[in-house]
């Protein structure tokens, strides 16, 4: 019972920051247009918020490595992000934008807490031989957040305005404070797994750790070829939500209803992940990988067709193609991650996927501007290019779901 509530509390506090996450993109963005009445301005406030994590990222997993109670770390983290997203509000038309835009950049290094610091804690809730239904689980909350964000955020700014909903995901994410606060520390889950709580080592240098972080995935074979290929699907990901408005005003004469693509993405993302949190173990992590790139580029191809029917199955198939994805990556991650680096592996693979994203969205404005079916097809090209580059590593260690118990 203990465990199942564990479990529980994990899922819905990760649900709960990941949706107000999720949420305070568009939030920000709305905000930013209402009250500085420039696109510039809102777009300021995004791209400082979002590039600063991949600066954050390998600190922060590298502090929540070196603590002993790296849930406590955890909720500082998300009600320090929460803080930092109701400032940007405040400041919002009383202070120089250069100093906005400033706070959300030191607000932005703590946003991988919201993904994988928090993902990083999954094996202190539960034991080995659950990890990959549990895996499976956790991943769908980031399905969820994708779908439950963005039009929580939309509703609340038409009924109450974009300030509402900026404050509205702040306390969402404050939500997930008591779950993260009370997550099992070291010795829990040395007892969870059936080990005694090993001895104190002497403490390392921070740039030591960090480095080891580093080495960590560059070195270890299956993860440095499950990070390369995720890295270069996301910024094909990147392209392909960059081109949504473009693509839903040639399919349905309307740039608004690129969003219900988007959608009709994290629904389907939601239903496989669902599937594959039943038989967690029917395809080896590995393989859903590189067979995910492969489906995403059919999928992009579907796109450049500009046919509706075509483009409604494409969002679909991507769907079933990214929400798997997601759950292999965070298998092969917590299969192959050092335990006293797990945190900053988990943290720096989520700040490169978030430069891969801003580096696929920024090469895909120009293309879809010229000609939006050429940034659909690169970007399917893109897509093969992330499987080829995870066959580019030798085969490794294999393909073993999780590692036996010792």
């Amino acid at each position: 019972m203990k465990r199942r509530y564990a479990m529980g509390s994990f899922l819905a506090g990760a649900a709960a920051a990941r949706a107000g996450d999720e949420m305070s993109g568009p939030a920000l963005l709305l905000a930013g247009y209402a009250v500085g009445g420039s696109a510039t301005e809102a777009s300021a406030l995004l791209a400082g918020i979002t590039v600063s994590a991949a600066v954050g990222g390998p600190l922060l997993g590298a502090l929540l490595d070196r603590s002993p109670r790296p849930g406590r770390l955890l909720a500082r983290a998300l009600a320090l992000y929460g803080t930092g997203l109701v400032l940007i509000l405040l400041s919002l038309g009383r202070l120089p934008l250069q100093l906005t835009v400033l706070i959300a950049v030191f607000t932005g290094l703590l946003g991988p807490a919201l993904s994988g610091g928090w993902t990083a804690q999954l094996p202190r809730v539960v034991p080995r031989e659950r990890m990959p239904r549990a895996n499976a689980l956790d991943a769908m909350t980031f399905s969820l957040a994708s779908l439950v964000g963005p039009a929580l955020a939309g509703v609340l700014a038409h009924l109450l305005g974009a300030p509402a909903a900026v404050v509205a995901s702040a306390v969402l994410i404050a939500c997930a404070l008591p779950a993260a606060w009370t997550l099992p520390t070291d010795g829990d889950g040395d007892r969870r797994r059936g080990r005694d709580k090993a001895p104190p080592t002497a403490p390392t240098p921070l740039t030591a750790d960090l480095a080891a972080g580093i080495r960590a995935i560059i070195r270890t074979r299956p993860l440095a070829r499950a990070t390369l290929a995720s890295v270069v699907s996301c910024m094909g990901l990147g392209m392909l939500i960059t081109c949504t408005p473009l693509l839903g005003e040639r399919a349905f004469g309307s740039a608004a209803e690129g969003t219900l693509l988007l959608t009709c993405t994290a629904v389907s993302a939601l239903a496989a992940n669902a599937v594959l949190a039943r038989r967690p173990r029917t395809i080896a992590p590995d393989t859903i990988i590189w067979s995910s790139t492969l489906l995403l580029a059919a999928a992009l191809v579907l796109s450049a067709t500009g046919h509706p029917v075509l483009v409604v199955v494409a969002a679909l198939t991507t769907g079933v193609a990214e929400g798997p994805q997601l759950a292999a990556l965070l298998a092969i991650r917590h299969r192959e991650s050092p335990e006293r680096l797990r945190s900053q592996v988990f943290t720096t693979g989520a700040s490169l996927k978030i430069t891969g994203f801003a580096l696929g969205a920024a090469v895909a404005g120009p293309l879809a501007t010229h000609s939006l079916p050429t940034a659909l097809l690169t970007a399917a090209g893109v897509q093969l290019v992330a499987g080829l580059s995870f066959h580019a590593f030798a085969l490794g260690r294999g393909s073993r779901a999780f590692p036996p118990r010792s």
